[in-house]
């Protein structure tokens, strides 16, 4: 893995890591309105740096199978890493997607 795209990784892996162990908790609870408004804000954010960094540069970042440019290289990592901690924090907190719960 190249320095580019370990950097992503680590900061990826740092913001959900913060997001959920810290932020979210303080912040949302176990509210799901809270918490998606929330994660839509964090991602921006990552979206944004890692955008500031490498918009326009034509740099190809690797996914194993093929290349692809620093958008969908950090929205698919970011997914990657996120989706299992959506779901632990979801089983501690009891948040279901039920529109039936109150």
């Amino acid at each position: 893995m190249a320095m580019a795209e370990l950097s992503i990784v680590a900061l990826i892996a740092v913001v959900v890591a913060m997001s959920y162990l810290s932020i979210y908790p303080k912040v949302a609870g176990s509210d799901i309105n809270r918490l998606l408004w929330c994660d839509i804000a964090i991602s921006a954010f990552v979206l944004t740096l890692v955008g500031l960094k490498y918009w326009g540069t034509g740099h190809e970042f690797s996914l194993l199978i093929f290349e692809t440019n620093w958008f969908w290289f950090t929205l698919i990592i970011y997914l990657t890493i996120e989706v299992p901690a959506a779901i632990w924090y979801a089983k501690k907190h009891n948040i279901t997607m039920d529109s039936d719960a109150d």
